[in-house]
């Protein structure tokens, strides 16, 4: 395959996508509404069509004067786009959904491929845009690609957790190099140990491309880290970073409400581990980046970043009243 078209492609995954094609020498189109600013505007390498992916002209036109080898579909978020784009790229080489693990709809540990039964999706959820039916719309995109490959497309899913790294909007993992930088105490929820995989974006970007290249139509594919690690650990991965020295203080529901704060409060947090099973991808050839090296990027981009996360989490001062109690103790 040589020609590539990147549907996003300027913000987050999108973006590392892209840059991991260029090294694997596609020629690469991206096609946006141009909303956000092009990264890759001063690149010759890169081709950008504008036009919405919601509208189906838009696609047809992409289809007719790229005609790419490869589709790779970042912003699909309605089961709706996905029946759409399969049908128009139908005869590509490689359509590869944006999915995620938030499409799973048991509690395995670990969720796997071909185990673990999905998302339901009513008509209602299909056409919504809330988070609350994320992985809902994302279950059902999964399901679009499995029909189009019993028609004969080319189209594979990956799926990966919340993916973390440099150019990072979301500002989640923000919100933690930010306590870790400014406090030499960080208060971590429950007792530390709890995990929510998630997956370097570097490592999502050649997951796309490797499944494109050696994936089998019909099939999903999960990426995240290959090793886990939990919150406290996360913590001490961004503070080994930083070269800072911190406490790290666990606090329970009983302590916490002593700053009116929750558990779930603090993004990251999940009561029961998610986890993910990546083996079927890495017997494609597929392999991740180290958790210390990948938060070694993380943290640097943070820092030249303007991100603090400051919408997310609780503030530091409810978190002193917990302190505060805890030290009494």
């Amino acid at each position: 395959m040589d020609d590539a078209l990147v549907i996003g492609g300027t913000r987050f995954i999108g973006r590392h996508l892209v840059e991991e094609l260029l090294e694997h020498d596609y020629d690469v189109t991206i096609l946006n509404r141009g909303s956000h600013e092009n990264p890759f505007v001063d690149d010759d390498r890169v081709d950008r069509v504008e036009g919405d992916r919601a509208n189906e002209a838009a696609l047809e036109a992409a289809a007719t004067t790229i005609d790419p080898d490869a589709v790779f579909d970042c912003v699909a978020y309605q089961p709706r786009d996905v029946r759409e784009a399969t049908r128009i790229f139908e005869d590509c080489e490689a359509y590869v959904y944006v999915s995620s693990g938030s499409a799973y709809g048991r509690e395995d540990i670990p969720k796997r491929e071909d185990e673990t039964p999905l998302e339901p999706c009513t008509p209602d959820q299909a056409t919504d845009d809330s988070s609350e039916s994320y992985g809902n719309r994302k279950a059902e995109g999964d399901r679009a690609v499995f029909a189009a490959a019993e028609q004969g497309v080319n189209a594979m899913s990956v799926r990966p957790p919340v993916v973390y790294g440099p150019h990072d909007y979301t500002e989640r993992l923000d919100w933690w190099i930010d306590r870790v930088n400014r406090f030499d105490r960080v208060v971590v929820p429950g007792d530390g140990t709890n995990v929510w995989h998630r997956a370097y974006v570097e490592d999502v970007a050649s997951a796309l491309r490797i499944v494109a290249e050696r994936g089998e139509p019909g099939e999903a594919y999960n990426v995240g880290d290959r090793r886990l690690v939990t919150l406290a650990e996360m913590v001490e991965l961004i503070a080994d970073r930083l070269a800072t020295d911190i406490e790290i203080v666990t606090a329970g529901p009983r302590e916490l409400a002593a700053g009116d704060i929750e558990l779930d409060d603090y993004v990251l947090y999940r009561d029961y581990p998610h986890v993910l099973s990546t083996a079927k991808l890495a017997d494609l050839g597929w392999e991740a980046t180290p958790p210390a090296e990948a938060m070694e990027r993380a943290v640097d981009a943070h820092l030249e970043s303007d991100r603090d996360g400051s919408e997310h989490g609780p503030d530091r001062d409810a978190e002193e009243r917990v302190l505060g109690i805890l030290d009494t103790v």
